[in-house]
């Protein structure tokens, strides 16, 4: 890379990351991938440490292929000296075109030129009473465990949310071995019927998903209510919940995954200035950006953090993403018709994704009063709703009174409920609470990280 080439970091090496760097590199350019994890891949396609036994058609079902050829197309990459890897490096603050990387070394400030974020998704969760005992865990942590090590997070599990995730871990931890005694979906089959038409604009991907439910027979449960989770000093015992006919049951258990299908990780996006728009149909806020990505200021997003279409959308929002940057700096940039025509087919699914397994905004707003809201804080219902009444429905005012949002996850987990929480108690739409505002760092970071950094 010559001294006068534009110096261009992209901020994750999943599948959005590692097609953005290899159409930088297609132009001769030479970018910057910094990455959390150890190899590229992102959560979707998560790589097992060397010597892992499991096969990629094990790890990655019918996705083995696509998994395969993008490890290999960035390992050749990185190899061959055209981009520069960062890998077990957190960007944990962005400031005036320099990024703050925490690596083994301490804090390293990284400037650029360019930003590409492809910073992926994580596990959208919502309050249950009991959720904060020890052995719940979100669904991502529970199929991160099985891709990265072969692990079942327990003997006896409970999955509950909806989404296809709850399908797919399902499926995954039973043909791995691990007992799974029941998938509890708070949408009910009705409600999944209403996404069918736009469904239907994948419909090998609807069918391969039926295909994965059929593996769970009689596991599966749709339209259930959840009432609570029980727990000892030791941690989970069993879930309280009533089926689609109002039955009550009460299934014994040592371990709980919930994930009501994803949510966007934005928080380098919002210290980078992007604007946020509030979406109805994924009920979170999701950065502003044109179609390819551009979000201003030499800023660039790309995959689930901005538009959650899943590791085929990432991988062509990569694409565009790049393109537009090329193209802003001067360098001749391919047609992007066909892949806008191809995003254009993945809105489509996503949407009747978003229809088919909703959010579960009265299950959250109906929380009793001494239910965990924020894990972090442990902040209840009861003291958000107070907190509410005497500050008002602004987002960032409820947060100072009561402290949720606060903890190590920064919001992650419990803002969109809190969100419901604070409309419902002023009567206004979340969209009109707003979002809590990110802060730096980003990720916990020692100390000790910062006394180093030179």
């Amino acid at each position: 890379m010559s001294e006068t080439s534009p110096r261009i970091v992209i901020v994750g090496a999943g599948p959005a990351g590692i097609r953005a760097a290899a159409m930088l590199v297609e132009a001769g350019l030479h970018p910057v991938v910094i990455d959390e994890g150890q190899r590229a891949g992102g959560q979707i396609y998560r790589r097992p440490p060397a010597g892992f036994v499991r096969t990629p058609e094990q790890l990655y079902g019918s996705e083995a292929a696509k998994a395969v050829a993008l490890h290999a197309l960035f390992d050749r990459l990185a190899e061959e000296g055209r981009l520069t890897h960062c890998a077990a490096s957190s960007v944990i603050a962005l400031q005036e075109g320099r990024l703050h990387v925490l690596g083994e070394g301490g804090v390293q400030l990284v400037s650029y030129d360019r930003l590409i974020l492809a910073t992926g998704a994580s596990d959208r969760v919502a309050p249950v009473p009991g959720w904060q005992s020890a052995g719940v865990y979100s669904l991502g942590a529970a199929q991160i465990a099985l891709k990265a090590q072969g692990v079942a997070l327990g003997q006896r599990i409970v999955l509950i949310g909806s989404g296809p995730l709850l399908t797919l871990v399902g499926a995954q931890l039973v043909k791995a071995g691990a007992d799974v005694v029941a998938v509890l979906d708070t949408s009910s089959r009705r409600q999944q019927m209403r996404g069918l038409w736009d469904l239907a604009a994948r419909p090998l991907v609807a069918l391969r998903g039926l295909a994965l439910r059929a593996r769970l027979g009689g596991r599966y449960h749709a339209g259930v209510t959840l009432e609570r989770i029980e727990a000892d000093g030791k941690g989970v015992t069993a879930i309280r919940w009533h089926d689609a006919g109002g039955r009550e049951h009460l299934t014994l258990c040592d371990t709980i995954g919930m994930g009501w299908h994803l949510r966007a990780e934005t928080h380098l996006a919002d210290l980078a200035g992007c604007a946020f728009i509030y979406h109805e149909q994924w009920r979170q806020w999701l950065p502003k950006t044109d179609e390819m990505g551009r979000a201003g200021n030499g800023v660039y997003l790309a995959g689930d953090g901005v538009r959650l279409l899943g590791a085929d959308g990432a991988e062509i929002a990569g694409r565009l993403a790049a393109v537009a940057c090329l193209a802003d700096l001067g360098f001749p940039a391919p047609s992007t018709a066909s892949d806008l025509r191809k995003v254009a087919r993945l809105e489509r699914f996503a949407r009747g994704l978003a229809r088919a397994f909703p959010w579960p905004t009265a299950m959250a707003r109906a929380l009793p009063d001494d239910a965990v809201v924020c894990r972090c804080e442990n902040v209840t219902a009861a003291a958000l709703r107070q907190s509410t009444d005497f500050g008002g429905s602004e987002a960032n005012r409820v947060k100072s009174l009561s402290r949720v949002g606060m903890g190590r996850c920064q919001g992650r987990y419990c803002q969109l409920a809190a969100v419901e929480l604070i409309a419902a108690q002023t009567g206004c739409t979340p969209g009109a609470v707003g979002r809590f505002r990110g802060q730096a760092p980003v990720r916990p970071a020692p100390i000790g990280a910062f006394l180093r950094d030179g």
